[in-house]
């Protein structure tokens, strides 16, 4: 028997689950059939999400989700398990993209599909987009303030600008640490530092 599954994701504990949950419901999903996650959306190994995804969804089930960054931030991840769904068979609707709630005829399948692939792509891109300001804004504000009275190395460092965007490179595998030191401009030893004191602060 198909089933449908809602999937509702907020980033952190202080963050509310409302809006999603009541978008999701009333698109017709059951309620004890929504999957509740707070969870950054860095990374795909979010517990609940990996129970849906592994164990719940079947062949022929649907993923309904409010938005395509509730799946995640990270573009190559958005396109990862949105070709691990379409392999399996599995329908993924996004409410906020009604290209993705569509039926269309037998033989035009290719047209919703193209129109899709672009959306995705663009939202993709939004979504990771956004992420980086953030992390940016808040990786330089929270450090900025945790640096006040403390010294990395001699004189007194400053934070490299975009330090966000390039911590969030290495930390994801996209560039070496020689690639962030470079980008980043900081010695080997105060990159480490640098690095270590952004992992205590943000919950990356």
């Amino acid at each position: 028997m198909r089933k449908m599954y809602g999937y509702a994701r907020v980033s952190s504990k202080d963050q509310n689950l409302d809006r999603q949950l009541i978008a999701l419901r009333d698109f017709g999903i059951d309620d004890r059939d929504i999957i509740r996650e707070k969870a950054s959306g860095k990374s795909l190994n979010r517990e609940a999400y990996q129970t849906l995804r592994n164990q719940l969804l079947r062949e022929g089930d649907t993923l309904v989700i409010v938005s395509l960054d509730r799946l995640s931030r990270n573009k190559l991840h958005i396109k990862q398990e949105l070709e691990y769904y379409r392999s399996r068979n599995i329908r993924v609707m996004i409410l906020d993209m009604p290209t993705t709630l569509c039926q269309v005829n037998e033989g035009q399948e290719w047209i919703i599909e193209m129109i899709n692939a672009i959306l995705i792509e663009v939202l993709a891109s939004m979504a990771e987009q956004e992420r980086i300001r953030t992390l940016n804004r808040q990786a330089e504000g929270i450090l900025a303030a945790q640096l006040q009275g403390k010294h990395l190395g001699r004189p007194k460092m400053k934070i490299p600008e975009g330090w966000g965007e390039i911590y969030m490179l290495w930390k994801s595998g996209e560039i070496t640490a020689v690639e962030a030191m470079k980008k980043s401009g900081l010695k080997k030893s105060t990159f480490y530092k640098l690095a270590k004191l952004t992992d205590e602060n943000y919950p990356w």
